[in-house]
């Protein structure tokens, strides 16, 4: 039976039963959630923690691997080493294959051998090249720079050839930068610097920037695990807008409900002061708030089109950018 021509529901009628990783993180708390609201039966996989659904081990560990995927018909794998920044140094590089490359391959190896159908990996846009100025689709050619994107590329190849050995279908969903209240990330952090009016006013560049909220990723999960046509595919997920720096900065003062900024700061100030922060993490050792890597996110594009999940399976996201701005930042 080849991966497409595997049935969305089982033979026998029943429910599906899920295995989900990374369910006390920020997409999978949200994706537990709606399993739960569906009354899915969903079993998860925890370092730490007890529960009748709970099976504890991590993606090193082979045992609790088998055990959390016997008898389960799914697999949503959200746990993962999240990125930042550039790695600084080799540990932390080494924790990104380590979990994001050898424990994604120990997780299908597992799912497979179990006789899992379905397999969602959610992967990152990361996994792809710098796009530059352009608008990158999944097919963008080229290799990713940094450790995260080097071990989520090799994931997602993993995941894939896991589907050709398992007759497995299987999906990888390249994320943009997901959002939304709960979130601790860049985009969270930035909101409420510019509630407190503590974050510069940014020119506008002409920049894009892909984004999307999480209850959107959800959907998308939800969309793929149950689509056929989904099967051996790997998609970009992104939202309806890919927004400036200025406008993002825009947008977030109107979701924090103050008036609109009429000045910005000039790009050459705000290139001294990151030359100084990079000069001063240099000699002390650290991140400061302000470096040229954050500037370059800040101003500089990453922009992915997110269009072909649409095309193949009909699945659009639909929180736009203000909406999802006010989530995010209610408290």
């Amino acid at each position: 039976m080849t991966a497409a021509s595997i049935p969305a529901t089982r033979p026998d009628g029943a429910a599906d039963r899920y295995l989900l990783t990374g369910s006390t993180g920020f997409v999978g708390r949200r994706v537990l959630a709606a399993l739960n609201r569906r009354g899915d039966d969903c079993r998860v996989l925890l370092r730490r923690g007890d529960g009748a659904q709970v099976v504890r081990g991590d993606l090193a560990d082979s045992a609790a691997l088998a055990a959390a995927c016997a008898g389960i018909d799914c697999v949503i794998h959200c746990a993962g080493y999240a990125h930042a920044f550039a790695a600084r140094s080799a540990d932390e590089a080494r924790q990104h294959w380590l979990v994001n490359f050898e424990g994604t391959r120990n997780l299908v190896e597992a799912a497979g051998c179990a006789g899992v159908r379905r397999f969602v990996f959610l992967s990152s846009v990361k996994a792809m090249a710098d796009p530059g100025d352009i608008c990158a689709d999944e097919d963008f050619p080229g290799e990713p720079e940094s450790d995260y994107g080097r071990a989520k590329r090799s994931a997602e190849v993993a995941v894939l050839a896991a589907a050709d050995r398992y007759g497995m279908h299987v999906v990888n969903l390249r994320l943009s930068m997901v959002y939304g209240a709960g979130g601790r990330g860049n985009l969270e952090r930035m909101g409420r610097l510019v509630g407190r009016g503590l974050f510069p006013p940014l020119p506008e560049t002409g920049n894009r920037r892909s984004l999307v909220h999480v209850d959107d990723v959800v959907a998308a999960i939800l969309a793929v695990v149950a689509d056929p046509r989904a099967a051996g595919r790997t998609y970009n997920v992104c939202g309806p807008e890919a927004p400036s720096g200025r406008q993002l900065f825009d947008a977030l003062r109107v979701a924090c409900g103050l008036d609109a900024c009429t000045w910005a700061m000039p790009r050459g100030l705000l290139q001294l002061a990151a030359a100084a922060g990079d000069g001063l993490g240099r000699l002390l050792g650290f991140r400061p708030p302000l470096n040229g890597e954050v500037l370059q996110r800040l101003l500089g594009s990453a922009c992915y089109d997110g269009s072909r999940i649409g095309r193949e399976i009909g699945w659009k996201p639909v929180v736009h950018l203000l909406d999802g701005l006010r989530e995010m930042l209610r408290t």
